[in-house]
């Protein structure tokens, strides 16, 4: 515990440092092939699965089943309507839950029959439900705006606290980058994007402008201030600094999330539970990497060009070789 601690106190003075900033085009490289996976594998995979509540459908529940094998459930409902796609899933200890396409009355009944036949139990305890398209289409659309609307007065905020767009357009940037795996995660593996997974991106997306505020906040102090560095040593002694605290709050979010996964949904049986901590636990992963290697490393590209930076770090550089120049000198002294 000493030692680390004093590695972070090494990052803070500048003492021990990190070259983020400088070695900034591997870390776009590594973030453009993660996102081209994101986008292109969910697509060769043949698209992302959205929940019922998305897309539509009915939903049978099978209560207090003595055995929760899924093949009885596939085969009860292939028997009634052999066209429907089954997704079955177990629900807590003792639970099956059946979601297909949407069905009509009758065909509802039957299904709900034969369940209860297959599950050796009364009818009494299928429980069934269904949630029509256009209430679907209608969340869909609800969820794409709470989106735009989050990113647009996170943007204008940012703008407005750094008194700088490029502050904030770094910031969306690496916001993007977060939402664009963690969804891709999602249509790699399969996981079906539900309400509750949706709140799981929101909530990320404001986990990680937190860890970049914290940053850019480090980073606005030691650019304001005198020093021989130039600029893109300046947001590199930023990160440098914050990266140490950028590590613990990780470490710290993500153990409780990573609990909930496996408790709640994992041993629980939880569904919901799991589609919103796996969306947080890939989420706060990402974002704590966008925050280090995106974010600050973008806003000092979006500056360098600006006349009075370039000003600035010309003579930053000249005072280094100078001080260089010095240093050699008393040695050979």
């Amino acid at each position: 515990m000493a030692s680390f601690s004093q590695f972070g106190n090494d990052l803070h003075t500048g003492k021990r440092s990190f070259n983020i900033v400088g070695k900034r085009k591997v870390w776009y490289l590594v973030a453009a092939v993660m996102i081209l996976i994101a986008i292109v594998g969910p697509l060769l995979r043949g698209g992302f699965v959205f929940g019922i509540e998305f897309t539509g459908g009915s939903t049978f529940v099978v209560s207090d089943v003595a055995a929760q094998g899924q093949t009885p459930a596939s085969d009860a409902v292939a028997n009634v309507v052999p066209d429907a796609v089954a997704r079955v899933t177990t629900v807590g200890t003792n639970s099956i839950q059946v979601q297909t396409d949407q069905l009509t009355s009758n065909d509802s009944r039957d299904v709900s029959t034969a369940l209860a036949k297959a599950y050796d139990v009364p009818e009494t305890q299928v429980t069934s439900s269904f949630i029509g398209p256009s209430w679907g289409a209608d969340i869909t659309g609800q969820a794409l705006r709470g989106l735009l609307i989050f990113l647009a007065l996170a943007a204008v905020v940012m703008a407005l606290y750094f008194r700088t767009w490029k502050m904030s357009l770094a910031a969306m940037i690496a916001l993007l980058h977060d939402l664009i795996i963690t969804a891709g995660f999602y249509g790699l593996t399969g996981f079906e994007i539900t309400p509750a997974a949706v709140i799981g991106f929101l909530t990320i997306l404001g986990y990680s402008l937190y860890d970049t505020v914290v940053v850019f906040d480090k980073v606005r102090e030691n650019t304001a201030e005198e020093s021989n560095r130039t600029f893109a040593g300046s947001v590199n002694l930023a990160v440098n600094q914050t990266l140490v605290r950028s590590i613990n709050t990780s470490v710290v979010a993500v153990l409780p999330v990573a609990s909930i996964l496996v408790i709640g949904a994992f041993i629980l049986g939880a569904g919901t539970l799991r589609d919103i901590s796996l969306a947080l636990l890939i989420g706060m992963i990402v974002g704590t990497y966008s925050t280090i290697f995106i974010a600050a490393p973008l806003y000092a590209n979006l500056r360098e060009g600006e006349p009075a930076i370039r000003k600035a770090d010309k003579k930053a550089l000249a005072l280094q070789a100078k001080a260089s120049q010095d240093a050699k000198a008393e040695v050979s002294a």
